[in-house]
C-alpha cells in the first residue's frame, strides 16, 4: 500500500492505494497519521478509492487510527469507500464507528 498526502484548506487528505494488510503496509498509514497529529493537523480524511483489499489487521489499523485521532481531539473521516470495504464494515458492525462519505466533496464539507 502507498499513502500520499495533500491538503485542502485545513483538511489533510491521505490517498491510499493498494491493499491494507498486516505488516508494513498498515504501519505506513499508522505512522502517517501519528506524524500529522504531532504536526497539529486535526482534520484528516482518508481516501480509500484506490484500496483494493483490506484484511482484519488493516481494519484494525483503521480502528486504531480512529481511536488515536479521537483521543488527540482530532477527527478522522473516510471517503470513497468501495462496495467491498463497505460490506466488510457492515459485517463487522464498524460502519457506525466511522464517518463515511461517498465522495471527497461531501467529506470536506463535513469538517
Amino acid at each position: 500500500m502507498s499513502v500520499s498526502e495533500r491538503t485542502s484548506g485545513s483538511v489533510t487528505i491521505l490517498d491510499c492505494s493498494g491493499a491494507i494488510t498486516l505488516g508494513e503496509t498498515s504501519d505506513a498509514l499508522k505512522d502517517k497519521i501519528r506524524s500529522l497529529l504531532q504536526q497539529g493537523r486535526k482534520q484528516i480524511l482518508v481516501n480509500l478509492a484506490e484500496v483494493n483489499y483490506i484484511d482484519s489487521a488493516g481494519l484494525g489499523e483503521l480502528v486504531s487510527a480512529h481511536t488515536t485521532t479521537t483521543r488527540a481531539g482530532a477527527s478522522l473521516k473516510l471517503s470513497n469507500v468501495t462496495k467491498r470495504i463497505e460490506d466488510l464494515l457492515v459485517i463487522t458492525k464498524l460502519l457506525t464507528v466511522f464517518d463515511i462519505y461517498d465522495d471527497e466533496t461531501a467529506a470536506l464539507a463535513s469538517f
